[in-house]
């Protein structure tokens, strides 16, 4: 029989990532920033990318080994562009967190076409994208942690959101075809989902619909909205070696508003 695991605890190199170099897309958001926080906190240097050049810039600059790379995951040709430069900032990427995503909310039959193109290039082609340039050095490093953060509202589908539900759900799919041929590499692949977590974006909206928080408040078993922090502790630990024998799954942080 194989040996039995570390105790947690046992050997902080299991729980920590010093020596790893980590990217996340989106980076400069509110869920973003609290992934880069928590993988530099494992000792991972953090490649920190974003359309937004100057806040991917800002929240590097706070980190103990932060890059940053703005990107326009929409731009094919700027995708390759942003590999390039990653390649030149970090000698490799070990943990790739696909993070960014974008929304419009309409009904179904009112949605504009263009918005659907929108949401398919940075949802799902750019994580297709970005993982196939790094995939390979990670097996060949037999060290890689792949990590799709989707939503629960994609996996539960909103009203108005098809778009957004479509293309994020097709992270669920493709996190488990990558987590079957490329767990005897050391590579694991998962995907997060946050529930309802206090971001801008939720802010935003709860201005237009006052009761919106407290709705949703009595409707989570926790009894309160997620933080950002919630999410990147999720992330951080599907990065860690901890984590190397989950592959496949997907975890929702979400208070228990959505259970399996």
């Amino acid at each position: 029989m194989p040996e039995s695991p570390e105790r947690p605890g046992a050997s902080s190199a299991r729980w920590g990532l010093r020596g790893r170099t980590a990217l996340v897309t989106g980076g400069a958001g509110g869920i973003g920033r609290a992934i880069c926080a928590a993988l530099a906190d494992t000792g991972a240097a953090v490649v920190v990318s974003d359309l937004d050049a100057a806040a991917a810039g800002e929240v590097a600059a706070a980190l103990p080994a932060g890059r940053s790379v703005a990107m326009d995951l929409a731009d094919q040709d700027e995708v390759a562009s942003g590999i390039a430069r990653i390649r030149d900032a970090a000698a490799d990427i070990d943990v790739l967190v696909h993070n960014a995503g974008v929304s419009a909310i309409a009904p179904f039959v009112e949605g504009d076409p263009a918005d659907w193109e929108l949401m398919w290039r940075v949802n799902t082609r750019a994580p297709m994208l970005l993982t196939r340039a790094f995939l390979p050095g990670m097996i060949g490093r037999g060290f890689g942690r792949l990590v799709f953060v989707s939503s629960d509202g994609a996996r539960a589908g909103s009203g108005g959101e098809g778009a957004y539900a479509a293309t994020k759900s097709a992270l669920f799919g493709l996190a488990k075809s990558l987590a079957r041929e490329t767990a005897r590499h050391g590579v694991t692949s998962n995907v997060v989902c946050p529930g309802p977590t206090d971001t801008p974006m939720l802010r935003e909206v709860a201005e237009r619909h006052p009761d919106l928080i407290g709705k949703l408040t009595r409707q989570i078993p926790a009894r309160r909205i997620g933080t950002p922090a919630d999410a990147a502790s999720a992330v951080a630990f599907l990065a860690t070696p901890a984590a190397g024998y989950i592959t496949g799954q997907t975890l929702s942080v979400s208070g228990g508003i959505t259970m399996q």
